[in-house]
Parts: C-alpha cells; sequence; structure tokens
C-alpha cells in the first residue's frame, strides 16, 4: 500500500492528472453527490456552507457526506442529507472498506473537503465522473477539478466557497447548519423555562477548546462572566463538555456571582441550549461554530489562533484578542509562555465587543422586577 501511494504522489503522475483531466462539470449528470471531511465538529460544521449552494446548482441531487462518528450526530437531521458514512480507524483494511462502501454508492460528484492522503485516496477511487479537492502537492493525482491552491488566504468557511467558484459552480448562500432534532429543541425549551425568566439576558459561556492553547483560562472567563451580570443584569449559562468539566468547575468556584451551570448533554442538546442564549462567548471552538451555524451572536475569545481565518463567520458576530502582544497569533498547541494572550486580555475590550454584539443585533436589555 505504501509503496503504491508513493507512486501515486510522484510529482510527474501529480501534473500528468492535474493536466490531462481538468474539466467542466454537466450539472444534468449529477445526480448523487459525496461531501468529505474528517475531524472536528467545527471543521464540519464550516464546510456545511456550501449545502445550500450545491443544492441550488444541482436541483433535486441527494447529498452523502463521509465523516468521522463526532460529527454524525449534527449531519443526520438535516433533511437535506441523504446518508451520512464514517470512517473507521487508520488501517489499510479500514481504508479499502471505505473505498468499497463510496464505490458501492456510484457517486456523480466527490468534493474532499479536506485533502490529506487518506481522504485523496477514497476519492480518486470512488469512481465518480467529477472529483473536486485542493491542489496540495502529493494530492492532486486523486482530483479532476481543482479548488484554490493558496493556503490562509481565506476563512475557512469562505474557502469551502472558493472551491466552488473555482470549478463554476454559482454561490448565492452562506448560511451554516447544525442538525437538532424535536427532541433536542423541547430539551433546551423546558431548561429555559426552569431555569430562567422570558426577558432574562442569557450570555452562555463555552469554555471548550481542541487544543489547551486555545482555551481561555477560567479566571478571564469568571472575570467576563461577573462584568456582564455586573452591568447587564445578564444570566450567565455555563456549557461545558466532558473535556471542560474541570475549567466549568473553576469557572464556578471563582466568580463572583450566581451562574446557571448546564448539565452534561450531547452535542446536539448543547447545540440546543446555544440556539437559545442571546449571545455566546467561546474560544476557538466547536462550540463556537455551533454558535454561527445556529444564529446565536458569537464572540470568540483567540489567542494561538487567526480570527480573520478561523473566527466566527459573518457581520452578525465579533471577535477579540490582544493583537499587540508579541506572541499573538503564534498557532502552538501548548503555550510556552504564561497564556498572556488571554490573561492579559482587557476585560474593557471584551465589553466593547459585547455593546457591539447588542447594537448590531438589536438585543433587548429588559431588567425583570425580579433581579
Amino acid at each position: 500500500m505504501n509503496a503504491f501511494l508513493n507512486t501515486l504522489q510522484s510529482p510527474c503522475l501529480t501534473i500528468h492528472f492535474y493536466l490531462f483531466f481538468d474539466m467542466v462539470i454537466d450539472k444534468d449528470e449529477v445526480k448523487k453527490i459525496l461531501c468529505i471531511k474528517p475531524r472536528g465538529i467545527g471543521d464540519v460544521i464550516l464546510s456545511s456552507i456550501v449545502f445550500n449552494n450545491l443544492l441550488e446548482n444541482f436541483p433535486g441531487s441527494k447529498i452523502d457526506y463521509l465523516t468521522e462518528f463526532p460529527s454524525k450526530p449534527l449531519l443526520e437531521p438535516l433533511p437535506f442529507i441523504n446518508e451520512v458514512l464514517l470512517f473507521g480507524n487508520n488501517s489499510v483494511l479500514d481504508s479499502i472498506s471505505t473505498i468499497k462502501l463510496v464505490r458501492k454508492r456510484k457517486y456523480d460528484l466527490v468534493f474532499d473537503f479536506y485533502s490529506n492522503p487518506r481522504t485523496a485516496l477514497v476519492t480518486f477511487f470512488s469512481g465518480a465522473r467529477y472529483r473536486v479537492g485542493f491542489p496540495y502537492r502529493g494530492r492532486a493525482y486523486a482530483y479532476n477539478l481543482f479548488g484554490p491552491s493558496e493556503r490562509n488566504k481565506f476563512h475557512s468557511a469562505a474557502l469551502h466557497l472558493e472551491m466552488l467558484n473555482k470549478i463554476g459552480l454559482t454561490c448565492n448562500h452562506s448560511e451554516m447548519f447544525f442538525g437538532l432534532t424535536k427532541d433536542d429543541i423541547e430539551f433546551s425549551r423546558n431548561f429555559f423555562e426552569e431555569k430562567f425568566q422570558p426577558n432574562d439576558l442569557v450570555i452562555g459561556i463555552s469554555p471548550s477548546g481542541g487544543w489547551q492553547s486555545k482555551k481561555s483560562d477560567p479566571i478571564k472567563f469568571a472575570e467576563i462572566g461577573d462584568a456582564l451580570v455586573n452591568k447587564y443584569s445578564a444570566k450567565i449559562l455555563l456549557l461545558w463538555g466532558p473535556g471542560d468539566k474541570n475549567e466549568a468547575i473553576e469557572i464556578e468556584r471563582l466568580m463572583t456571582n450566581e451562574i446557571i451551570v448546564a448539565p452534561l448533554t450531547d452535542i446536539r442538546k448543547m447545540g440546543a441550549l446555544i440556539s437559545n442564549c442571546k449571545i455566546l462567548i467561546a474560544n476557538d471552538s466547536g462550540p463556537m461554530h455551533i454558535g454561527v451555524a445556529l444564529k446565536t451572536p458569537v464572540l470568540s475569545v483567540h489567542g494561538p489562533t487567526n480570527p480573520k481565518l478561523q473566527g466566527p463567520y459573518g457581520e452578525m458576530h465579533e471577535w477579540v484578542r490582544l493583537d499587540e502582544l508579541d506572541c499573538i497569533g503564534c498557532d502552538l498547541r501548548v503555550c510556552p509562555r504564561k497564556h498572556e494572550c488571554f490573561l492579559e486580555l482587557p476585560i474593557e475590550r471584551i465589553m466593547i465587543k459585547i455593546d457591539s454584539l447588542i447594537k448590531k443585533n438589536e438585543i433587548k436589555l429588559v431588567i425583570n422586577e425580579k433581579n
């Protein structure tokens, strides 16, 4: 298998496939579409920006999605997703099984939004007439239609639209999606009715983050929470997942005002809670992108990552970071210093962004008499 991959990834063969197979899509031929993107929930949400555009370009087509297990729950409730296929592990046998699974469904068009060696191989052997991916070195052999080659030029959501543009498709939509079931929506409604009053300014805080360096310190989130309560009489809802339990406990301990701590939920029910918040404050993380997809105004707090590339997508949102710090945007997974990017971020700068979110999203501030 390794020898085969090395042959496919040779520079000469890459150029050959790139030049010979470049083509134009006959839209009438496309009835079955496969989108491929493994990895994190946030990455899959970012790719969902293509769904409405694909349905507009290929009316009546069926869209399947190949991903990893954590993203399956957010895709399955979406009415325009026909089937969610799953990668297994990284073994050779599993890769062969995935290829067989994909070939059996006889797709007309495959989008590889990840374009790593594994997804490129699946795309190449998919049997699809049209195979779209990024022309990264050693992987372009797999495709006959190409997205942009530039990295770190487009926002991670906009990059997907650029791929569609590059292959001649129209892009009139910029919505992202996160699927919720009736049970998820009912769970959130019941929780809010029990814990809050109808006019409460409920602001969600999520300490989640894929890298430790991306996670703002609990003391900073506690400072933010107290400032929101003191200025707006806000009600703080602390949202957390299995990997955030210690941070959630610490934030609750450090805050001087009372907060509501959400119960441990699955990812969809967390999304349903986020959808009922007036504002969400989050790190660069999956919950940040969930907030965007569910049209909750988001303020993201950034340190090692670039908010212009990874921040909340759309005009209704805001981001904040300590731009004057000499190491800002380091892109390191572990901070070699003292996490100054978060600890030294002035609370005044954060509150200015909150004011902006309230103003441009026309969020009403009503102080309940029982406060």
